[in-house]
């Protein structure tokens, strides 16, 4: 018996395709900084939310498979987060973000809660730079880590990329263009590194 391999070979160049056009459902990648954004048969191709890029090619067997630098949004705290914070009444976790339309504030479960664009999500963006399956968040006692589930873009806590990042109070988590503001309240609650850092560096100069 005979081994025949088959070997096929793709010619020519991807075409670019721009923003605010259809362009069919796959992963395309900014030409300029490699952003990637996986589109649906009716999504628009959006201007890149890393660089404001307006050009993309589809990814192929060529394409290059590194993204660009990573990179998260500032790990600032939004007008409206202490408003959001103030309103709650039990203690538990929770995560508050604004999906473009409104204030959301999910309060987080025993057990596994999926993030992503997936119709399963239990926190779903329908939005090209979210992966179907971008994060999953586990909670059990005093415990949540957040874990990147092998998105396109990563996952970034307080402006970091990470593969699996044990949250507290105060964190900034961003998947795709949107920020969620993880809060704790009650026993066990711990400022993040992001809010307490400045501090340690105030007293720093002071002492």
């Amino acid at each position: 018996m005979r081994l025949v391999i088959i070997r096929i070979i793709f010619g020519g160049e991807t075409e670019t395709v721009h923003a605010g056009t259809l362009a069919g459902a796959g992963c395309f990648r900014c030409e300029s900084c490699g952003y990637a954004v996986a589109l649906q048969e009716l999504d628009e191709v959006p201007p890149c939310p890393h660089c404001s890029g307006e050009g993309f090619r589809r990814s192929s067997l060529f394409a290059e498979l590194e993204l660009a630098e990573p990179t998260g949004t500032d790990p600032e705290s939004p007008d409206w987060l202490d408003e959001a914070r103030d309103a709650l009444v039990s203690d538990g976790d929770y995560l508050a973000y604004d999906d473009g339309e409104r204030i959301r504030v999910v309060a987080l479960q025993e057990g596994w809660t999926r993030i992503g664009r997936s119709l399963a999500a239990h926190i779903r963006f329908d939005d090209p730079t979210v992966s179907r399956r971008h994060a999953m968040l586990h909670r059990e006692g005093d415990s949540a880590r957040i874990l990147d589930d092998r998105s396109l873009n990563g996952v970034f806590v307080n402006g970091a990329h990470v593969e699996m990042r044990e949250l507290r109070d105060g964190d900034s988590i961003d998947v795709g263009r949107f920020s969620l503001h993880f809060i704790r309240l009650g026993a066990g609650a711990q400022p993040s590194q992001a809010r307490t850092e400045p501090e340690r560096e105030i007293q720093s100069a002071v002492g």
